[in-house]
């Protein structure tokens, strides 16, 4: 639900689109691979903390970056759009990122259901990522799509997504190839002119979920809410695709309610759920679980929503949250 807009690119003409193969899905070696970060600010950021004792493996930062961190980091490019289409890159920019970076997960859009993010209809972000897709695929067979996350995967998230498929099938003939499926996990106010995600563009009038402010750490809220995603993907014929859960942490501030205490509860709480949770609807290849990646908002944020800071810039070290992530991951992933 964040990132700073960089000054835009001026686009090129969008070139012609084509099919492409989706290839077999994929997932995760190791249980580390899983734990990613999303990075509000610079990039070093996020390898200072890694240096410092952070371990994880995924990083993104909402845009298309020609030269990501190396190993063993594995960078998850984003092409962001609106209503015209890509933005903050070029075709040309593009088409030079991809082949530099063989093989990559890339993510088009950003919250596409959110007005101040990247705020398109469903009907539009069908025929953009019917654009971005077949671009990519052509120049890389082997890039992995994921599709922009929703804010929160909500009934009212859900039926924006339906019609985007509908659109896509009703307009390409085949079903909208995805490789890899993408939702935040947020829990925030589904309502016009109120606190949270409001209602989604082309919406307009549609009924949301009135979450308050004390249900947006609730574990069982968002543990739900992914279940009843997974079981969405499966009736829409992609229970056999991964799921990343591609934005998701605590963005209220402080005082109303979410002290360092309270978010490293939060942290933990869902990392067992995301380690362990499975169904019949969870992904076969990776034992039923339901959820194959995460990122948590954010390494580094000091100005919109610095509630989960993982890392310290003026102190050069972990903090509260970033240590509480540190033994984590070290007590029940990394130990024998």
């Amino acid at each position: 639900t964040v990132a700073v807009e960089p000054t835009a690119v001026t686009e090129a003409e969008s070139p012609a689109t084509a099919t492409a193969e989706v290839p077999e899905s994929t997932f995760v070696e190791s249980d580390l691979d899983r734990f990613g970060v999303s990075v509000a600010r610079s990039l070093p950021e996020a390898e200072a903390a890694y240096a410092a004792g952070l371990p994880f493996r995924a990083i993104l930062n909402w845009n298309v970056v020609p030269e990501p961190p190396g190993e063993p980091f594995e960078f998850w490019q984003m092409v962001r759009v609106n209503q015209d289409g890509i933005r903050r890159t070029n075709w040309e920019e593009l088409a030079q990122a991809v082949a530099a970076n063989p093989g990559s997960y890339w993510m088009v859009g950003n919250e596409p259901d959110v007005e101040w993010q990247d705020n398109v209809t469903p009907q539009r972000y069908a025929e953009i990522y019917h654009e971005v897709y077949t671009y990519i695929k052509e120049r890389d067979p082997s890039a992995r799509l994921v599709i922009g996350g929703v804010s929160q995967p909500t009934p009212l998230r859900r039926a924006y997504l339906d019609i985007i498929l509908d659109t896509y099938e009703v307009t390409y003939g085949t079903r909208m190839p995805v490789d890899v499926w993408s939702v935040h996990a947020f829990t925030l106010r589904e309502e016009a002119d109120s606190w949270g995600v409001g209602i989604p563009p082309g919406m307009e009038g549609a009924d949301g979920i009135l979450y308050e402010i004390d249900d947006h750490d609730n574990v069982e809220i968002l543990a739900q809410n992914v279940r009843d995603f997974r079981d969405w993907m499966a009736e829409r014929g992609y229970g056999d695709k991964p799921l990343v859960i591609s934005e998701y942490g605590i963005l209220m501030p402080s005082d109303y309610g979410f002290p360092p205490e309270t978010v490293t509860t939060f942290l933990t709480a869902t990392f067992d759920f995301f380690l362990t949770a499975t169904s019949e609807n969870g992904y076969a290849q990776d034992g039923n679980r339901l959820v194959q990646w995460w990122f948590w908002y954010s390494v580094y944020d000091p100005d919109l929503y610095p509630t989960g800071n993982l890392w310290d810039v003026d102190g050069q070290q972990l903090t509260e949250i970033g240590q509480a992530w540190s033994r984590y991951v070290n007590d029940k992933v990394l130990s024998p």
